[in-house]
């Protein structure tokens, strides 16, 4: 995105700044100070849940937007969303990759209060007019008053752990450090010589685990007594910690029902079940996409401004169309999925290869076309995985059939009931051309036009003798891309379109296989009759 040339940005973004500094240095900073404002006992006696949900309560009676940035889940998981942190609910999310699963988690801290106060200095984040571990309440009996108190932000109060086999119950709950208790000469029975664990660490905030069925079921069972009684024991010392813990997860659905993967009792303790999903159209697919991927490019600092990208519409259906194919591909594996990453992914590099041949050639506009979304290919052969079948044709060939397979759907969405016939006619009587990216868009242009009612075709994408031709370039290349597609011409793989494969030719092809199957019947029976003979 261009720079603006008044750099009004870097006022506002100094402007917030500085509000925010002066906030911060308007709160309180010592316990005596804290008494006196408006952070009174009752309000910070609030669990983590109920905090959530008033301020949902105060999100839904002004009509705000609750997960900003979460596109096609309105109607379908923000609700049951809802309704989880309305009951207080830990509650879990369950897609497949690629669902906005963890950035829903992340956005759970927009209904947490801007600023919560703690004792300075306490590891678990210790509620001033009620703290738990031993260090706070020392160090309150110590100063009184002038005891210091420290501020969190939403973002600080939210703790997450990929969950693997090799995480212990150390890690997220905490151990003996001897080496502390050496040096400050207390009982390892001590509080102070814990090494707290991240689930203490997260107290007053909410914990996120995600994967929750690659943990082991040891560690599994240590979260029953946290998510039911709400503390937790290190070591097996009389350590009790009532933590304020909102705890949510995320998995696989796959891994979460299969037998062993996660414990009944843990799953019985989960408030909520809440399944996500992929698009389910192809425009929601689109706004999801144009929301993520970087394809408004930034001009270089240097002055030198980069070429402008224009993304024709079609190019965001058939990338978005290549995932939706995938899905439903047999050859894919659907217990995998196909991550809306994909997409994402994909359309950046079919944006940088434009951008490439437009820079190449000092065209001042890049228009992505068909070719660009092949030239994709590594960032989306990543992104699947086979079944059996798709791997024994490769990964490669499996992609390519899939393209061709989207860029069919788009291209009937808009030549349906095209007479393409004078084109195919074109190249039957011997015409070629070819579309790549050693030659600027003029020149493509040039021999497109050759091609008799070509450009004529080219209605429905609004693009006609006026266009730029890049525009026109990208419109025809769809246009012979889905007769392609159709088989009413061929393409080579140097990007030569050509006559499609004569019918007689097939002909042939199909009366010599006939005719070779005749000759081993009739040689198979010769033998039989030879073999009797001897008999």
């Amino acid at each position: 995105m261009p720079l603006p040339s008044d750099l009004s940005f870097l006022n506002q973004a100094n402007t917030a700044k500085h509000l925010y500094l002066d906030m911060a240095n308007s709160l309180p900073t010592t316990l005596g100070a804290l008494r006196n404002s408006e952070y009174t006992p009752e309000r910070l006696a609030r669990s983590v849940k109920d905090e959530l949900r008033e301020n949902l309560i105060a999100r839904l009676r002004s009509k705000e937007t609750l997960f900003p940035g979460i596109v096609g889940y309105e109607d379908t998981v923000v609700p049951q969303i809802v309704n989880a942190v309305l009951s207080r609910h830990n509650f879990i999310l369950l897609g497949l990759r690629g669902q906005a699963k963890s950035r829903i988690l992340r956005a759970l801290t927009t209904l947490l209060d801007p600023h919560t106060p703690y004792i300075a200095g306490s590891e678990i984040r210790d509620n001033p007019y009620a703290p738990i571990s031993k260090y706070s309440r020392d160090l309150i009996a110590r100063l009184g008053e002038e005891t210091p108190i420290a501020w969190l932000t939403p973002n600080e109060r939210f703790v997450e752990k990929l969950a693997t086999p090799d995480v212990t119950v150390a890690d997220l709950v905490g151990d003996i450090d001897p080496i502390k208790a050496a040096r400050s000469n207390q009982d390892l029975g001590s509080e102070l010589t814990m090494h707290y664990g991240l689930l203490p660490r997260a107290n007053r905030g909410i914990f996120a685990i995600n994967e929750i069925p690659d943990l082991a079921g040891k560690i599994q069972v240590a979260l029953f007594n946290i998510m039911q009684e709400g503390d937790v024991q290190i070591k097996g010392y009389p350590v009790r910690l009532p933590l304020d813990v909102a705890i949510v997860f995320s998995a696989n659905p796959e891994d979460y029902t299969a037998r062993g993967k996660i414990v009944t009792p843990l799953k019985d303790r989960i408030g909520s079940e809440i399944r996500t999903h992929y698009p389910e159209d192809i425009e929601e697919g689109i706004r999801i996409t144009t929301q993520e991927a970087w394809s408004d490019r930034y001009t270089g600092n240097d002055g030198r401004s980069a070429a402008k990208i224009e993304i024709p519409h079609y190019i965001r259906q058939i990338v978005e169309q290549i995932a939706f194919t995938a899905r439903e591909d047999k050859k894919v594996d659907k217990r995998s999925g196909v991550s809306q990453r994909l997409p994402i992914t994909t359309m950046e590099l079919v944006v940088s290869n434009a951008e490439r041949r437009a820079l190449t050639h000092g065209e001042q506009l890049a228009v992505p076309r068909v070719g660009d979304i092949y030239a994709a290919l590594p960032g989306i052969t990543g992104k699947i995985e086979l079944e059996y079948e798709g791997e024994m044709r490769g990964a490669d060939t499996v992609v390519r059939e899939i393209i061709r397979t989207a860029v069919a759907a788009v291209f009937d969405q808009y030549f349906a009931g095209t007479d393409t016939q004078q084109i195919e006619q074109w190249f039957n009587l011997g015409g070629t051309v070819q579309l790549n990216d050693a030659q600027p868009a003029a020149a493509s242009l040039t021999e497109l036009k050759q091609i008799q009612g070509l450009l004529d075709k080219l209605t429905p994408l609004d693009v006609n003798g006026k266009s730029a031709p890049e525009t026109s370039v990208s419109a025809a290349e769809f246009l012979l891309e889905g007769m392609t597609a159709h088989k009413r011409i061929s393409r080579a793989e140097e990007r030569i379109f050509s006559a499609a494969e004569k019918k007689q030719r097939v002909d042939q092809a199909a009366q010599y296989a006939e005719r070779m199957r005749e000759r081993e019947q009739e040689e198979y029976g010769a033998r039989n009759r030879t073999r009797r003979g001897f008999n």
